[in-house]
């Protein structure tokens, strides 16, 4: 059975790529606030992953 956390995490990253790409006021060290919110998603949902891999 696919990782759920794992899943959206990845998913996450894949909306921020997306929206990166396509979006002309983010660049790497500033974002849109549309930019923020799935930079901070993907964030949380990644350190989230990385923390339940590390207590195993």
């Amino acid at each position: 059975m696919p990782d759920d956390l794992y899943q959206r995490y990845q998913a996450a990253h894949r909306a921020h790529q997306t929206h990166a790409k396509a979006c002309t006021s983010c660049t790497d060290q500033a974002h849109c606030p549309t930019g923020a919110r799935l930079w901070e998603s993907f964030e949380r949902l990644q350190d989230a992953y990385l923390q339940r891999k590390r207590r195993r």
